[in-house]
């Protein structure tokens, strides 16, 4: 069993919880019929997030054979069979389906979202993830989607601020994953990294670190939020977020592969600003 949900990157699941940015920021948290659409639609991404990276490791299995770090995956160390991925990878599809529908079965929409999210998918492992720029632009399509379902199965509406601030910041952590690719890998295993320098990455992915503060501190002084909360002390959360941002900044400078769960999840002080800025957030949102 350990092998297949290795297979199902169970531990990138963390990404999914952006669906629940839309009820967690409008203050509807404990509303348990939007609490449990999100729960659904979070199983049900997740489902859908796995058949991705099942079939990614199919096409990709004889390069990841000669990959440092995922030479040990499943289908790469042999673990898992051709035959074994397939079944599960219709499994897991099935089960996605099911789920979806329970998160919202009145709306198109959370469906479409995810018919999007796994078609751009199949297209970046076909081959967009070799075309410089389209394969970072997908990455951030995959954060974008995720609130957008979240919007729609709780029929929830997200501020443009802080939908630019999620885009900017998806755009720092895929720019920061291919930096240090290159640095890795040497351009060896991933034919895309042979388009993009050390520079060029470093730079750009400053840039958009510096939007992310800049679009979430407009979000916190925006009319409307402060007329959502009924305070304006949601800014006192910027300088926790510049925090986060340079600890995961310090860590991609340092020996990290990039890759931002790995990166999170191997940081306990990392995981612990988050939490301090998840609890003074909620303490903000519910307890004013």
């Amino acid at each position: 069993m350990k092998k297949y949900l290795k297979l199902m990157r169970v531990h990138h699941y963390l990404k999914n919880a952006l669906i629940f940015t839309p009820l967690i920021f409008s203050g509807n948290l404990f509303n348990l019929n939007l609490l449990s659409k999100c729960l659904f639609g979070f199983f049900a991404f997740s489902m859908a997030a796995s058949a991705i990276y099942i079939l990614n490791d199919i096409k990709d299995v004889e390069s990841d054979k000669h990959h440092e770090i995922k030479k040990n995956r499943p289908l790469a160390s042999g673990a898992v069979s051709p035959s074994q991925a397939y079944i599960l990878l219709a499994f897991v599809i099935a089960v996605s389906i099911i789920l979806n529908y329970f998160a919202e079965s009145s709306s198109i929409f959370p469906t479409i979202f995810l018919i999007i999210y796994i078609g751009v998918n199949i297209m970046y492992s076909m081959g967009l993830k070799n075309i410089p720029l389209v394969d970072v632009a997908i990455l951030v399509s995959g954060f974008l989607i995720r609130v957008l379902y979240g919007s729609a199965i709780t029929g929830i509406e997200v501020s443009n601020w802080l939908y630019l601030t999620i885009i900017s910041m998806s755009f720092y952590l895929g720019l920061g994953k291919r930096r240090n690719e290159i640095i890795k890998q040497a351009k060896q295993t991933r034919k895309v990294l042979k388009f993009y320098t050390h520079n060029f990455l470093d730079k750009n992915m400053y840039m958009c670190l510096a939007l992310t503060i800049t679009f979430y501190s407009l979000w916190c002084v925006d009319a409307a939020t402060i007329a959502r909360y009924q305070s304006s002390n949601i800014v006192w959360t910027v300088p926790l977020v510049m925090l986060i941002c340079m600890k995961y900044s310090l860590n991609v400078e340092g020996d990290s592969n990039g890759d931002p769960v790995d990166v999170i999840l191997s940081d306990k002080t990392l995981m612990a600003l988050i939490a301090i800025y998840a609890a003074t957030t909620f303490c903000m949102i519910y307890m004013r």
